[in-house]
């Protein structure tokens, strides 16, 4: 059962990006001017942030000033894009030091399903290179006339909806979103396990994962990919990725293990 300190949590996050997504050009402006207004009210002795929360979870009035400077760092976020890629996807390193939460999340995900962190990133790389809402292109009739989608793939790690809700009604994680990073990383990490007892292919595998991720289990187990010369350079991309990868986090991990616990969501 969802505690309310994870529930408030994810909220956050859903509230984050939803707000970046919705925030057009136009409206920079009005975004930063409602931001700034909420970081004065938090940081301001007489005021709470409990309107607007979850229904169903109580919301205590935050009295010290590090519990208001965290809140204002919320509002900062939505203000500056928290939600946007990492600057640098091409560093492991850069993109858990610039998305604070990330890297517990993945180090959750590979304690509890063995699929390695730098698999799962070379992976949601490839499959949406960070972006929260990635969706596939729209098809177009005669070049020009915007069509329907090819797929119903959706968020960081492109699932589809029958695999997310196989995924959900497996875990149990009803309230699982494909565009929050972490369920999307405890998916891949699901997806590899269940690669992994099904077809037998080796958790650290990155490039049989990839292929076994992008043509299904029947598919690979079909060998479908064996027909589509683009799918295995690009899964040779993913394997290389991941290498790279792996590299760069095996020179700051340490500093991860140590400075993840301090981040508050």
């Amino acid at each position: 059962m969802t505690s309310p300190k994870e529930a408030m949590n994810k909220w956050l996050r859903r509230r984050i990006a939803a707000l970046h997504g919705a925030r057009s050009l136009a409206c920079i402006s009005c975004d930063m001017s409602r931001s700034l207004r909420a970081v004065r009210l938090a940081l301001h002795p007489s005021r709470s942030f409990v309107h607007g929360f979850p229904k169903g979870h109580t919301v205590q009035r935050f009295g010290t000033l590090s519990a208001r400077l965290i809140f204002a760092g919320i509002w900062f976020c939505v203000a500056f894009g928290c939600a946007s890629p990492p600057s640098n996807t091409k560093n492991s390193c850069a993109i858990f030091e610039e998305k604070g939460g990330w890297y517990k999340s993945a180090l959750k995900s590979q304690e509890k399903w063995g699929v390695p962190i730098h698999v799962q990133l070379a992976i949601i790389n490839q499959e949406s290179r960070f972006e929260h809402d990635a969706k596939p292109p729209r098809d177009r009739i005669l070049w020009v006339i915007p069509w329907f989608r090819s797929s119903s793939a959706f968020g960081y790690g492109q699932a589809q909806d029958g695999t997310w809700d196989a995924y959900r009604n497996s875990t149990g994680k009803r309230g699982a979103d494909r565009d929050d990073f972490d369920d999307v990383v405890d998916f891949v990490g699901w997806y590899g396990d269940v690669s992994n007892r099904k077809l037998g292919i080796a958790k650290d595998d990155a490039y049989r994962q990839y292929l076994a991720y992008h043509e299904g289990w029947t598919g690979y187990m079909r060998k479908t990919y064996k027909k589509k010369k683009w799918l295995i350079k690009v899964a040779r991309d993913v394997e290389r990725t991941a290498h790279k990868y792996r590299n760069q986090l095996a020179r700051c991990e340490d500093d991860l293990d140590k400075g993840w616990s301090l981040w508050p969501f």
